[in-house]
């Protein structure tokens, strides 16, 4: 019985979905798409001072291996063989983004021409910048030579394939084009970005592809095995979702919420606060795909925030329940602002606010009023996306680990006022990565054709209140983002604590930006 399953099942193909809330190790059947095993552990995150959000990357490397070794574990169940970082959410570098912003002449936005991205405190490139001129451990660290730079996928990879014996370091093109130091056009990292923010180049990893091999294992489970595709979370929930033509879009809701559109071999500039970005390049020789991204800084973030910070639910999926027994939020509104406003505004001033709120007002109401507000934020960035592209989009793909909320998918439908389509398996985001990893040369499992998605199926939420009463709140939620801004100004930069820094014997890996996905494992083994 066991030899059977086994040789129905296949070659199999695994992903680390490495995200802000947690680390998930997932392995998929790559002649299906079915989810086999998976395993997660929520990570830390600390919170040192208002605006500072941090990582242990030590952490976040052990969550790695034990969710590797637990879910191999549950495979042998199956009888299957197999052979302190700064998050992106952080704001202490406001005042480096207005000082780096009084350099730029005019109009010639020179930065946002190369990376696609605003200079805003979201990206890597200002958090480095930061560490450069407040800790002097990574000051000496960089003049010794013994620095190293790179994105949660960089540390991974490089941890993962033997670290200081013989780590690889590098990263993709989309994991780059979030740095603010990647010339989109050109797929390089930037000599003129490099030296307008006072960075080296020779701490930056190698820039490869986003599916091919970059080495193998050194130590555990999967001792040997190839890691062979990594992918931005988003561009690989775009892969996920098979969005490969032109005008295809997708929806994840994480930790933040993220709307992207393939864009084809073109890069398009929005002028409606979106994000022009690398969608993803799955080969060595294969060509470059581009796509326009609305990031909002909390969608997940809020659920966490109501069970850690006020103890309204002690579990996320209890939202879902509060907010069904009342079905309303009763006039009250959320703007979850709490890193300030991202797409399509990009206001660092923003602070969340809750208002409308009477006495009659109770944690029910609040409950509906977050999850509202998930679906607002995104109608925001669709509506710039639908003007930027000229053509509306007609139904909206999503996937992430909140869609498993029915109300929210159902408002989601209704805020839109067009359909929304949920896969059946919502992993996207790992299985882009799987699927990127099993198409590697020299891997070559995935042939990226619909039909590897046989085994997942679609679920639609359609609009159930009408046109007129969908615009009427999305309207009053206009009124409260208005209310949320110019809550704070910026304050002096202050000197960083050397001690949340991890130092590392090559020098120190500043693990910043989006906490992005790493890519896949192939594994192999399966007779």
């Amino acid at each position: 019985m066991a030899a059977s399953k086994k040789a129905v099942l296949g070659p199999l193909v695994g992903a680390v979905d490495q995200g802000t809330s947690s680390t998930r190790f997932l392995v998929f059947n790559s002649k299906t798409a079915e989810l086999l095993s998976h395993h997660q552990v929520e990570i830390k995150q600390e919170f040192p001072r208002e605006g500072w959000v941090e990582q242990d990357p030590k952490e976040i490397l052990h969550s790695v291996y034990e969710c590797i070794e637990k879910t191999c574990e549950k495979l042998g169940q199956l009888n299957i063989d197999i052979s302190n970082i700064k998050v992106w959410l952080d704001l202490r570098t406001q005042s480096t983004v207005e000082s780096l912003s009084k350099r730029i002449p005019g109009n010639n936005n020179f930065v946002k021409s190369k990376t696609g991205l605003p200079l805003s405190t979201y990206f890597s490139a200002v958090k480095l910048r930061w560490l450069l001129d407040n800790v002097r451990k990574v000051q000496k660290a960089v003049e010794e030579k013994r620095a190293l730079f790179g994105t949660i996928d960089s540390w991974l990879i490089w941890s993962l394939t033997g670290g200081v014996n013989g780590g690889v370091h590098c990263t993709d093109v989309t994991n780059a084009s979030r740095t603010m130091l990647f010339n989109i056009h050109s797929l390089e990292w930037d000599k003129q970005l490099c030296e307008f923010f006072g960075i080296p180049m020779e701490i930056l990893p190698n820039v490869r592809s986003s599916s091919e091999i970059y080495g193998l294992m050194k130590a555990g489970a999967l001792e040997g095995v190839p890691i062979s595709g990594c992918l931005g979370d988003q561009s690989a929930a775009l892969v996920g979702q098979m969005c490969f033509q032109i005008g295809q879009a997708k929806n994840t809701y994480g930790t933040g919420c993220f709307l992207l559109c393939n864009t084809g071999h073109k890069c398009v500039f929005s002028d409606h606060g979106l994000l022009t970005t690398v969608a993803y390049k799955l080969g060595r020789d294969k060509p470059v795909y581009y796509a326009l991204e609305g990031s909002v800084a909390i969608a997940g973030a809020v659920i966490r925030w109501l069970r850690d910070n006020l103890g309204i639910i002690k579990t996320s999926e209890e939202i879902e329940k509060l907010a069904k027994e009342v079905g309303t939020s009763y006039g009250c509104y959320f703007v979850p602002a709490f890193s300030g406003l991202y797409a399509p505004y990009w206001e660092p001033s923003a602070r969340g606010i809750i208002c409308g709120l009477t006495q009659f007002t109770n944690k029910c109401h609040i409950a509906f009023a977050a999850l509202e507000a998930v679906c607002f934020q995104t109608r925001e960035i669709l509506d710039a996306m639908n003007r930027d592209c000229g053509i509306p989009l007609s139904h909206l793909q999503v996937d992430g680990g909140m869609t498993s909320n029915k109300i929210l998918m159902q408002l989601q439908a209704d805020i839109l006022y067009i359909p929304v389509v949920k896969p059946s398996m919502p992993e996207t985001t790992a299985l882009g990565a799987a699927m990127a990893a099993g198409a590697a040369e020299g891997v070559g499992v995935w042939s990226l054709e619909p039909e590897d998605l046989s085994a997942v199926t679609m679920e639609r939420f359609e609009p159930q209140i009408n046109a007129e009463e969908s615009e009427i709140r999305y309207s009053t939620w206009k009124k409260a983002v208005m209310k949320s801004m110019g809550w704070v100004t910026t304050q002096s930069p202050e000197s960083g604590d050397p001690s949340i820094f991890c130092s590392l014997p090559l020098g120190f890996f500043i693990v910043s930006s989006m906490v992005m996905l790493i890519g896949a494992r192939y594994i192999s083994g399966i007779p």
